[in-house]
């Protein structure tokens, strides 16, 4: 892939360039960069290498990454040029936690490291080597082994896993230390299975960390790059795994803090009652448009915080509702309806997404205020499951705001899918979808939907709602549905949903095909990420 320049006008064009760089270079000959008049493309006399770094570099501007990194390969000078800043102010990874990814690791942070404005990185442990079972019966294990006061034990495999990403971890931090140009620092550590019952304890990190003085490393190079920071606008640090202290954010000068747009702390790793950021700490930040963070983190005293003047109103607040938390803080301490008015006068564009992860319905009647201006909620449960009381709830207190309404359901039970409609003279998910008009997103796996019902939903509220997601296997029909010969209930169901909606439907066949679909942290942090960003 070679861009020549030659004044020799006998000489024989070469091969014709590659579709990008071709385009590249029409590019930058319209914007008065290009080959001078009588100037030709050629394989003979005048190298890729003698073009001017300025030139290199605005052609590589209008090329794709891949692209890029395709054309760099032409000869050395155009490799040093494909690190220029102004190519690469933003880096998105999603790095394996594998020890084949170090060296490409190492060599990227070296050469981007120390300029690049926005670093979003997530370390994604996608094979988890468990004992068998996946994910659920990880967490079912762990919760067993919390009930014991025991920890389950560790593979080999997770052992070295976690080795191997305290060394991702300690690469990314140290090439970003002295940054002074970062403007956004999201990192999110997707070994979430291990930390969702907090069964990553002292006795295995001390196995792969001794002394804890990798753990001390990464926490001290971490409040080095926020001591350095002079932009920074954008801070978010998912499940890293102690990386985040209470004492981290202390780090940042007045005039960051002040300036800070978005934060977010979310760790299901931090002992007892230890929370990442106080009332009191949490004043500094008067320029807070969105903010991510544990519930049980979220008190009340924070939300009168929010509500003074002094403070910029707050867009975007994203809650993850865990029942380790629960059960290791209290929710003695949460806003109550008032402080959520007095929130919402002050900060009247504030929109809530929440994520419940094996919350008790007693614990989430008790959470769901009625002055929350909930956009967004996801019940995700591997233990236990919601109850028809409080999907009718939300229905009822949220008919003006919710958008989005997730409900998902792991736990196995032979005796079948829980029913929110059993008892009840209406089903709650058709009350739903009658009431929240506004409603666009509606996805059910691991609870029984009826045919009936699933019908009216889409009829309720036809073309407005663009995603409609169940899985096959949530699905029922009446025993009246299926005695009618002349009419198959499948065919039908699928013909009168996609009637109603306006498009073709089907119901999910696959539940890894499901667009919620992930682990349930993972999810949380991209679409609280994308819900944060979309003010």
């Amino acid at each position: 892939m070679l861009l020549f320049l030659s004044q020799e006008p006998e000489a024989r064009p070469g091969p014709p360039l590659p579709p990008p760089v071709a385009a590249a270079a029409a590019a930058a000959a319209a914007a008065g960069l290009g080959p001078a008049p009588g100037m030709s493309v050629c394989g003979e006399a005048v190298g890729a290498g003698s073009l001017p770094s300025e030139l290199v570099v605005h052609i590589f501007s209008f090329l794709a990454g891949p692209d890029r990194l395709r054309a760099s390969a032409a000869c050395s000078h155009w490799r040093e040029c494909l690190f220029y800043p102004a190519l690469w102010p933003r880096l998105r990874l999603s790095l394996r936690v594998s020890p084949a990814e170090r060296p490409r690791l190492e060599f990227l942070m070296r050469k981007c490291g120390w300029f690049v404005r926005e670093l979003r990185v997530q370390f994604a442990a996608d094979n988890y080597p468990s004992g068998g079972g996946g994910a659920a019966a990880a967490a079912g294990e762990g919760a067993a082994a919390a009930g014991d006061g025991e920890a389950p034990p560790l593979c080999p495999r997770w052992l070295d896993l976690l080795r191997t990403y305290l060394e991702l971890v300690l690469c990314v931090l140290s090439s970003v230390r002295n940054n002074r140009n970062l403007q956004k620092l999201s990192l999110f550590g997707d070994i979430s299975i291990l930390q969702q019952h907090g069964s990553i304890s002292n006795t295995y990190l001390g196995k792969v960390d001794p002394d804890g003085k990798k753990i001390k490393q990464i926490q001290q190079l971490f409040e080095e790059i926020l001591g350095n920071s002079r932009q920074l606008k954008w801070l978010s640090c998912g499940f890293m795994l102690q990386i985040v202290t209470p004492t981290s954010l202390s780090s940042l000068s007045n005039p960051i803090a002040n300036s800070m747009e978005h934060l977010s702390l979310l760790d299901n790793h931090i002992p007892g009652n230890t929370t990442l950021i106080t009332a009191v700490e949490l004043e500094r930040f008067v320029n807070l448009r969105s903010l991510a963070l544990d519930f049980c983190d979220f008190t009340a005293e924070m939300a009168r915080v929010l509500a003074d003047s002094n403070h910029v109103p707050l867009h975007r607040l994203s809650l993850l509702v865990h029942s380790v938390s629960i059960m290791h803080k209290s929710l003695d301490s949460m806003p109550e309806d008032e402080n959520w008015k007095a929130l919402t006068r002050n900060s009247t564009n504030l929109r809530v997404y929440i994520m419940a992860f094996d919350v008790k319905s007693d614990d989430m009647l008790r959470i769901l205020k009625p002055s929350i201006p909930l956009e967004r909620i996801h019940f995700d449960s591997y233990i236990t499951c919601v109850s028809g009381a409080v999907v009718d709830l939300i229905s009822r207190q949220y008919d003006k705001f919710l958008t989005h309404f997730i409900l998902m359901n792991d736990v196995i039970d032979m005796s079948g899918f829980p029913d929110l409609s059993d008892n009840r003279n209406e089903d709650p998910l058709v009350l739903l979808a009658w009431r929240c008009t506004r409603l666009s997103l509606l996805a059910v796996h691991g609870y029984t939907v009826w045919a009936h019902n699933l019908i009216a939903i889409a009829r309720l509220r036809g073309s407005d709602l663009k995603v409609l997601e169940v899985t096959e296997e949530s699905i029922d029909f009446d025993q009246g549905e299926l005695a009618d010969q002349d009419v198959d209930p499948v065919h039908n169901l699928i013909e009168q949903v996609s009637l109603g909606l306006g498009r073709p439907w089907h119901a999910v066949m696959d539940i890894e095909l499901l667009s919620v679909f992930t682990e349930p942290t993972r999810h949380f942090y991209r679409e609280m990420q994308s819900f944060s960003e979309g003010i």
